[in-house]
């Protein structure tokens, strides 16, 4: 994924900046937050809300690569390695959410029952919808993977509407995709963030997100054919206008929303991440500025990696403690809250707390060590 991408800057710059900005918003400080980079309660969006689905976007764009080589492959061989990626993806989520294994109880550390581990999230995403969209592209023409991807937008809609509850169809607790959860998993098994049993990588709302992969791998074959002409340009901005203002009139039926992911929300958050890609590609490619690109680059050559390790060094600042605080609220508290108290604090421990991963990832990128799933 990252190695073949390398080939056009403006597609790593774009992965890089969406790993970096997942980071900071994912490591808020004990000060609060300033508003984008918070998620939205519920309908409507922030800046923050958009940095997942550009994830799976540049995913996309990294497969636009990739999948070439597969044309070269038998059957087997392309089912191998797609199954092969989207399992160690999954599961490396999956004990990522599980981890350390063990929780501090009033009486001492006590193991995590398997009964109660969280099974979808991020990289569970991550991995499911690379490998339906991997499928699908392999598979079905051009047409046929955009019949399908227009079948998991408009029949995600009408799942909710006639699916959930009356009157609260998309709702936090009448939508479609939570009653479906529930039923498969389980609710010791599913996100409690909201205070109960609601997963935002839910099921159901997982077939809509893979339509982001299959937008941002189709941008990156567009990218490479003609996204360094006037007129490639003048499209993908043009497409990407004309999708941000469909959103907004299907925002009138189907509310953009992060959570459910809806549809409306896929237009939106493709037609924003068309419209930056080709102003990175104007600005690096057409106009040469490419002096800091190498900041981001970083993040995009090891994107899974210092996601994962971010994650996995936030856990376990949660997890040790010093006294009655966690290390996380301890080092906020003993250090950036006096520095600067309130919001502006929270942001210096992010800020600080990503360019402790990029440090990672440029020693990394040294010794041209680049970890690949």
């Amino acid at each position: 994924m990252t190695q073949s991408s390398q080939r056009f800057l403006p597609l790593d710059v774009f992965r890089g900046m969406t790993v970096c900005f997942m980071i900071i918003v994912n490591t808020g400080g004990t000060g609060g937050t300033y508003w984008p980079l918070d998620h939205a309660p519920w309908h409507g969006w922030t800046p923050t809300d958009l940095v997942f689905p550009s994830f799976l976007f540049a995913v996309g764009n990294a497969m636009s690569f990739s999948m070439k080589k597969y044309e070269q492959l038998g059957n087997a061989a392309v089912l191998g390695k797609i199954f092969k990626r989207t399992l160690i993806i999954f599961l490396l989520g999956y004990l990522m959410y599980w981890f350390p294994f063990v929780e501090h109880t009033s009486t001492g550390l006590s193991f995590k029952p398997f009964s109660h581990t969280r099974i979808l999230g991020v990289l569970q995403r991550i991995a499911l919808c690379y490998g339906i969209a991997s499928l699908l592209i392999h598979y079905l023409p051009k047409k046929g993977v955009w019949t399908v991807s227009a079948l998991f937008l408009f029949g995600y809609w009408a799942i909710l509407w006639f699916a959930g509850t009356p009157g609260d169809q998309y709702g936090i607790h009448g939508n479609a995709g939570i009653a479906l959860d529930k039923l498969v998993m389980g609710d010791n098994h599913m996100y409690h963030g909201e205070g109960f049993a609601f997963d935002p990588e839910g099921i159901l709302s997982t077939f809509p997100a893979v339509v982001n992969v299959v937008a941002g791998y189709y941008a990156g074959l567009f990218v490479q054919q003609q996204g360094r002409t006037q007129s490639g340009l003048l499209r993908m901005i043009a497409t990407g206008a004309v999708l941000i203002a469909l959103a907004y009139a299907w925002n009138t039926v189907f509310p953009i929303n992060k959570k459910l992911w809806t549809s409306s929300y896929v237009l939106l958050t493709v037609g924003i991440d068309l419209i930056l890609l080709s102003l990175l590609i104007l600005l690096i490619d057409i106009a040469g500025l490419t002096k800091g690109t190498g900041f981001f680059t970083i993040f995009g050559k090891n994107p899974l990696f210092l996601y994962l390790l971010s994650e996995v060094l936030a856990i376990l600042m949660y997890f040790f403690r010093i006294g009655n605080q966690s290390l996380y609220q301890w080092i906020n508290d003993q250090i950036f809250q006096p520095l600067s108290p309130g919001k502006f604090g929270s942001l210096l421990f992010s800020l600080a707390f990503m360019l402790l991963c990029w440090t990672v990832g440029l020693i990394l990128d040294k010794r041209k060590i680049y970890v690949r799933v």
